[in-house]
């Protein structure tokens, strides 16, 4: 293998510049998150402790330097279990957040179109729904929507589909 050879299989410079980018914002993201989720990350001990001490920093020129070096810390390691430790938490958010929106649409459709649907619910949760609650819960819902009161029947109501629909 001659040496244009070997230059065509290493990456190019703007691909390593790239890789180290993402590296980069990979280690600036550790710094925002929760400590109890950093504390679940299988992190070496001395980038832990570099994130841990760029969250004190105030700075904006300490920050940056201290941002810098989580991004050397993070190209010298595995950043794989890391990556995909970050992809699972953004994986689980996004499924809460969907079941969220269900039960939102679920609620919304109940107080809009009333307990026709209701029937629609139990056959999809496979859950006996106690159709008089629900009905009161509608009525009290739509008139809290009326008045612009405060919706504490609307809540009321997603925490019963809460139960329904996940539990």
């Amino acid at each position: 293998m001659n040496e244009e050879d070997e230059a065509y299989e290493r990456p190019s410079k703007s691909a390593r510049k790239r890789h180290s980018d993402d590296l980069q914002a990979l280690g600036e993201a550790l710094i925002i998150l929760p400590q109890s989720e950093l504390d679940a990350l299988p992190l070496p001990e001395q980038l832990r402790e570099a994130v841990l001490l760029a969250r004190r920093i105030k700075a904006h020129g300490g920050l940056y330097r201290q941002k810098q070096y989580i991004g050397k810390l993070m190209r010298k390691i595995d950043a794989e279990p890391i990556r995909a430790a970050m992809d699972a938490k953004r994986e689980r958010e996004r499924v809460a957040a969907l079941r969220f929106r269900r039960i939102e649409q679920w609620r919304d459709r109940l107080i809009k179109e009333g307990a026709a649907v209701l029937d629609q619910l139990q056959s999809e949760s496979g859950k006996q729904i106690d159709a008089k609650v629900v009905e009161q819960l509608i009525t009290r819902a739509r008139t809290e929507r009326e008045h612009q009161a405060p919706p504490h029947a609307s809540r009321e109501l997603f925490r019963l589909l809460k139960d329904v629909l996940e539990g």
